[in-house]
């Protein structure tokens, strides 16, 4: 896995970074509306080659990757760069890639900074009038017609029609115009559409700098702002909305690269792709501008404010190709029709969402390793609990080290690096084995080996990593729900122990667990974070009892009681009061996206089998337009989820800061499950309602497990807040 920015682009990104800083402020993008083209810009953008950076090399380009020009976009998102960029950017690469005298002639012709071709997005039909962004400032239009490809040289300047937001749009009416054919052979069609959908990459990419600068702009302006004597931001009204949108546009961001690597692979769903990320990036920047300008009150609306800059353009930039509902819909004919598509070169791509070899060859043997133990005719591979758990199954991953990968040898583990474990551990999702047990424990373990004494590591990590034994959380209590902190448990040390009066809610698993991980009150005078203490205690200790709850998610959890129990200081975790250091450990483990995509796509596959068998007005109910965005529209969500899930490990490995990244995949991951499980119930009903543990009655089960899922692992509600402060920088927030 490599998310980090490779070397080779951080000067690409750093360079137009500080480029479109300084030639395209909000002053210059003002001055040039309403047009929204400025000439000087273009004028240095073109010394700078950046509209030929897509040019081949042998048509004298800089043969530069999509990926880097796609960082160059994202910079001019960000600062509303007033010049049809992508336009420029693809028309010239089709030029390069077509070659011929008039392609050379046109080329020279914008390398010398003052002739501007742009692009036609739509197919040309004599007589049809289609509003052409660039086309108010452009010498020529390339322009495609189903058969050839050519240039219209309009006679006059196209007049410059008012839009929504400036982008130089100009309403060309195609056959009004000289014509200058550059080529109309057999592969015009794939050059043509492969061109179209690089534009949608590049300007995907430059909607995704708009909403990031947007929000950045809100989070700035709420950290400052005073209302009823504190910061505006502090209100979760505010810091809430801005946490989601952050969350999606990052979301896009990851989802951009996750694409580009997706079309150097050849991947089948590449094209699929392409078209729902169009349509996340758009409708991530609808979003964001309408909260960010609504952080700015009033002022927003006013001229002077610049925020009012952005609103317009994160509608306008996408709508030049038309509805990107539309994209959606193509999305899912291409995903699920099998429709095709030509796609560009991307060039080198050097972001990898998979493991390394080393990584691969864990998961393989993992794979075989359940192939040989997982019987579907006596294991629970439908369930994703607790009473799934097998204890059989359990002790042979432990005794292969395939428990706990990660761990070193001597707890049991194979010492695996970070990438490895997370391919052995994402085959347990593919092959339906809940493994909650495990996961649960394996958090747990993490915390043990950081901060337990050596006679406590000695008692339980082995045992751990053999499969001989599992541990429990003992967290919530009946008044705190997520506020961990406000733990009520005491624990009073007795001589060279401690007993333990309390109660804890939700500690499931407790009926597997050998040791439950318990948060208690060691000084009630202290401020609350300060006067917590960890402990890890046996299950078997005299004075504990079970009471199970069971919930409407056919799940059992439990409700455990602690009285008058009497441990050695040994199951101590860390300082005396010092349990928020113990617990940031464990709860930044918790919190996480997890591999609940892999949910959501198991509901997309039993709804995709119901329609294909369906028929609605004589034809497959799958053909129908609204199924196929909606299901598209959840597949889109599987797959931000996972590179959103995919991101805290990313980061880790290339050494950047963490600012609530694990956090933000768990919000989106399960929140996108609630509301897919809910839509694909809707997309089938009534058959959807009944219950089952194959077909649609996955999509009833999805929708049961989702509700809790916002829940377990911190609310959504509290993890909002993490990402408001860390990503954004907003105050801490209140209710």
């Amino acid at each position: 896995m490599k998310l980090g920015l490779p070397d080779e682009s951080l000067p690409v990104q750093d360079m137009f970074e500080r480029f479109f800083a300084a030639e395209s402020t909000t002053a210059r993008v003002r001055a040039a509306e309403p047009v929204g083209f400025d000439p000087a810009l273009w004028r240095d953008l073109v010394a700078l080659e950046v509209p030929f950076m897509r040019l081949s090399a042998q048509a004298g380009g800089g043969g530069m990757s999509l990926f880097d020009t796609c960082l160059m976009m994202e910079q001019a998102g960000r600062r509303l760069a007033s010049a049809p960029l992508a336009e420029a950017v693809v028309a010239l690469r089709i030029l390069g890639e077509l070659g011929g005298e008039t392609a050379r002639t046109w080329i020279d012709a914008v390398r010398g900074g003052e002739t501007l071709l742009t692009l036609a997005l739509q197919e040309t039909t004599p007589g049809e009038p289609q509003l052409v962004p660039g086309g108010a400032v452009a010498k020529g239009i390339l322009t495609f017609d189903g058969t050839e490809i050519a240039i219209e040289i309009p006679a006059t300047r196209l007049v410059a029609s008012p839009t929504l937001g400036g982008v130089a749009a100009g309403l060309f009416e195609p056959g009004q115009s000289e014509r200058v054919v550059i080529a109309s052979n057999a592969d015009v069609a794939r050059i043509w559409a492969a061109g179209i959908e690089e534009w949608k990459l590049l300007t995907a990419a430059t909607t995704i700098g708009l909403s990031r600068e947007a929000l950045t702009m809100a989070a700035a302006y709420a950290s400052e702002r005073i209302a009823f004597g504190q910061p505006i931001g502090a209100n979760q009204g505010i810091a809430h909305p801005l946490a989601d949108d952050v969350i999606d546009a990052d979301g896009a961001a990851m989802l951009l690269w996750w694409t580009l690597r997706a079309i150097a692979d050849e991947r089948p769903d590449a094209a699929a792709t392409v078209s729902m990320l169009f349509w996340w990036a758009s409708r991530t920047a609808t979003r964001s501008v309408a909260h960010a300008l609504h952080t700015f009150g009033g002022y927003g609306l006013s001229n002077e404010y610049d925020i009012q800059l952005y609103h317009r353009r994160a509608k306008s930039w996408a709508l030049a190709l038309g509805d990107p509902q539309q994209e959606l819909i193509r999305g899912g004919r291409r995903l699920f029709l099998g429709e095709a598509a030509a796609l560009p070169d991307p060039g080198l791509v050097e972001i990898d969402f998979d493991p390394p070899q080393g990584g691969q060859e864990l998961a393989a043997e993992t794979r075989a390793l359940f192939g040989r133990i997982l019987d579907p005719a006596r294991h629970n591979l439908v369930d994703h609990n607790f009473e799934a758990h097998d204890w059989g199954v359990h002790r042979a991953l432990g005794e292969a080290g395939l428990l706990y990968p990660d761990w070193p040898v001597e707890y049991g583990g194979r010492g695996a690096d970070a990438d490895a474990t997370r391919a052995s551990l994402s085959v347990w999702q593919q092959v339906g084995y809940a493994g909650l047990a495990r996961s649960t424990t394996a958090m747990i373990g993490h915390v043990v080996q950081k901060t337990a004494t050596a006679e406590l590591k000695a008692e339980v990590l082995l045992r751990m990593g053999r499969g001989d034994v599992t541990a429990c959380l003992g967290y919530t209590e009946p008044s705190g729900g997520s506020d961990v902190f406000a733990a009520k448990t005491r624990a009073v040390r007795d001589g060279d122990g401690w007993v333990i009066n309390g109660q804890k809610m939700f500690t499931s698993g407790a009926e597997l667990a050998s040791y439950v991980i318990l948060i208690t009150r060691t000084d009630p005078e202290a401020p609350k974070h300060k006067g917590i203490t960890v402990f890890l205690v046996p299950m078997d200790t005299p004075g504990i009892e079970i009471h199970p709850i069971h919930t409407f998610m056919d799940e059992r959890t439990n409700a455990t009681f602690y009285q008058d129990v009497r441990i050695p200081d040994k199951y101590r975790l860390g300082e005396i009061n010092g349990g928020a250091k113990v617990l940031a450990a464990a709860l930044g483990l918790e919190q996480s996206g997890g591999y609940y995509h892999f949910a959501i796509l198991e509901m997309i596959d039993a709804v995709v089998a119901w329609a294909e068998g369906k028929q609605r007005n004589g034809r497959p109910l799958i053909e129908d337009s609204n199924v196929l965005a909606r299901l598209a529209k959840a597949h889109c969500d599987a797959r931000v989820a996972e590179t959103l899930s995919g991101r805290p490990l990313g980061m880790r490995l290339a050494g950047q800061a963490d600012v609530a990244y694990g956090p933000a995949a768990k919000i989106f991951s399960t929140e996108a499950f609630i509301a897919d499980s809910a839509d694909l119930l809707d997309l089938a009903a009534p058959q959807s309602l009944l219950r089952g543990s194959e077909g649609l009655g996955m999509v009833e089960k999805g929708y049961r497990h989702a509700t809790a899922t916002t829940i377990y692992g911190g609310t959504s509600e509290v993890l909002r807040s993490m990402v408001a402060e860390r990503r954004l920088g907003l105050p801490r927030s209140r209710a």
